[in-house]
């Protein structure tokens, strides 16, 4: 993923996390826009465009919940990460009705947080290519509008949820497709039976595609999946 683009607004009211955090996101080739409070925030947002908002909960002048509000006012579609020293369900319920796409609870490790983004900007990637039903998957030709998997003369159908999982993996394809996001988009919940759900699905489709020896679904450790397919461009 190209990162070279993409600018964050960062608004964190603790100085020297707030230093190591723009320090660390602009090594990483991020633009991050730096803000020590919710008011100074919110007059940059609106003076400049961002992609991505991580926003602490705890601010003073103006709280990271209420800035989300000003800022969803304003763009409705900008993803948001919430940073907060406290995680209660009360915390979490408000955070995603305001439409948080993550949180983030202190302290984390300045890798979680990348992956968090990177998660989210493939996401809206994503999202923008998801106008497209056809996919070459090795030898395969995955039709998500047909729902089946053609190799040769060979037609196989899939089910719905085969079909929604394969697609979301194809749309990532050589790319991890982050599991609770998979979750959440085809089970809409992320519990433990339909984590194990997924789980069957996944075996399910490693048996559709093993005619291709060349294509593979890889465990990628505490984070999700990875549809390998050779020669993608």
């Amino acid at each position: 993923m190209k990162k070279d683009k993409i600018r964050i607004l960062l608004c964190e009211d603790d100085e020297n996390l707030g230093s190591l955090l723009h320090e660390y996101l602009q090594s990483k080739g991020y633009d991050a826009d730096l803000q020590p409070d919710g008011e100074e925030g919110l007059l940059a947002f609106t003076k400049n465009t961002y992609d991505i908002c991580i926003l602490d909960v705890m601010m003073p002048k103006k709280d990271g919940f209420t800035l989300a509000i000003d800022i969803r006012n304003l763009n409705s579609n900008i993803p948001i990460i919430f940073l907060t020293a406290k995680m209660t369900k009360e915390d979490v319920l408000q955070g995603f009705r305001l439409g948080a796409d993550d949180y983030l609870t202190k302290p984390f490790s300045m890798e979680e947080l990348l992956y968090r983004i990177e998660s989210i900007m493939r996401r809206i990637h994503g999202k923008k290519e998801k106008y497209a039903t056809e996919f070459k998957i090795g030898d395969f030709i995955f039709s998500s509008q047909k729902q089946n998997l053609t190799i040769g003369d060979k037609i196989i159908r899939l089910t719905t949820k085969e079909s929604e999982l394969l697609t979301l993996l194809a749309i990532n394809g050589n790319n991890v497709l982050e599991r609770n996001f998979a979750l959440k988009t085809i089970w809409v919940d992320d519990n433990y039976f339909n984590a194990r759900s997924m789980d069957v699905y996944i075996t399910k489709l490693r048996k559709l595609l093993k005619d291709d020896p060349n294509v593979s679904i890889i465990n990628i450790h505490g984070k999700g999946y990875k549809l390998i397919i050779p020669n993608k461009k």
